[in-house]
């Protein structure tokens, strides 16, 4: 099998990254970037601190801020209009995932027209499209790295997957030091999003030796980390870890694949607006639990990365003892049931086959160890709701 792999052209990794932000601008010959964010980080200042850097180093940036949470197809409209003022030649995302989706949407759109829909999967998209630099302020997404971007269509609330090469950020500039002020709750979700990548890259049907090894580095340091990270946030070891396990996390997937946690989280994400890594870790050990049989190997080794199971056991006991890690993990990290996070039992039950139908369109689920059926996708929205 002949693998497929994109990565950023630059990447600038480790803490103080963010302050030569517009060294990889001028070196990339761009001078006037949109810069989108969100509302969050221009209240904290940093989405100043970066704009002024950016004067500074001769640039013209243009501040966008009115990003939303799982952006949509009209929270992209006031971006798209920004973009075309400003006369822009890039785009920066800063921030979460959501930023960063924008960001990459806005750059393929502000070149191609039409609408997000006219690229969802499973068509793959060679661009064109305007440069993306991306710089993530959560150890989660990894979109910094991945040739992925989901928007949701506001019209039909599907959660749609875009794929290719045209969303693949030119530049990644990673520092630790804008992850610092993370919430627990942030740094639960994200990290569990992260450790998802790594095992569905593992796992999927299209790994390969590549990714597989970006995979198993992402769940050790994870396996080590999140824990620490999540009850001390100025623990700047476990966060600087957390943050190069999520890139490599997001490489990994990004040209290997994710599967059925991912093809039914989105659905949960657009009807219920559940955060996306909190939406994953509602669904991690029940997934992963229905499809370890399949491929007890490929878990096995996941479950001695993530230190859950040692070198002497059996592949069926080390991938059962897997399924026991994520189910001690989500407790650990205070995880709570769709029940628990307050969605409507009746609301659950009367959209589950339209999120089964969207899952199993998104095209991941296609890529689990057990490809499901729509009903075991049901049967699995309704274990987990509780």
């Amino acid at each position: 099998m002949v693998a497929s792999l994109s990565l950023p052209r630059i990447m600038r990794v480790g803490p103080g990254a963010a302050d030569e932000l517009g060294d990889v601008m001028t070196g990339l010959g761009l001078s006037r970037p949109l810069l989108v964010t969100d509302a969050f980080l221009v209240g904290t200042g940093a989405a100043e601190r970066l704009t002024a850097a950016l004067h500074k180093a001769g640039l013209h940036p243009r501040l966008f801020s009115d990003t939303v949470p799982d952006p949509t197809t009209d929270s992209l409209a006031p971006g798209l209009a920004a973009l075309h003022e400003h006369r822009a030649d890039s785009v920066i995302g800063f921030g979460g995932g959501s930023p960063m989706d924008s960001a990459k949407a806005l750059a393929l759109l502000g070149v191609r027209g039409g609408h997000m829909r006219d690229y969802k999967a499973p068509r793959v998209n060679l661009g064109p499209a305007l440069p993306v630099i991306a710089v993530p302020t959560t150890a989660g997404s990894g979109s910094e790295a991945t040739q992925v971007t989901v928007i949701t269509d506001s019209a039909t609330d599907e959660k749609m997957l875009c794929l290719g090469p045209a969303f693949q950020p030119v530049a990644a500039v990673v520092d630790v030091e804008l992850t610092m002020s993370m919430p627990p709750r942030l740094t639960a979700d994200t990290g569990i999003d992260a450790l998802t990548h790594a095992v569905e890259a593992y796992v999927s049907r299209k790994a390969n030796p590549f990714t597989d090894s970006l995979a198993l580095a992402a769940i050790g340091t994870i396996g080590r980390q999140l824990r620490r990270a999540y009850a001390d946030g100025s623990d700047a070891r476990a966060r600087e870890a957390m943050m190069l396990a999520a890139t490599q996390a997001g490489i990994a997937f990004s040209n290997s694949s994710v599967a059925l946690v991912h093809g039914m989280s989105r659905p949960i994400g657009a009807h219920f607006h559940v955060a996306h890594g909190l939406s994953n870790a509602m669904l991690f050990p029940a997934v992963t639990a229905f499809s370890v049989h399949a491929a007890p190997g490929r878990y096995a080794d996941c479950a001695r990365a993530l230190g859950a199971a040692a070198g002497t056991d059996p592949e069926d006991v080390a991938a059962g003892k897997l399924v026991d890690a994520l189910h001690g993990l989500c407790q650990d990290l205070e995880v709570p049931s769709p029940r628990a996070h307050g969605i409507d039992r009746e609301a659950w039950t009367r959209l589950t086959p339209l999120m089964a139908e969207q899952a199993l369109g998104s095209g991941s689920p296609a890529n689990n160890p057990v490809v499901p059926t729509a009903g075991q996708i049901e049967e699995l929205y309704a274990r987990i709701y509780a």
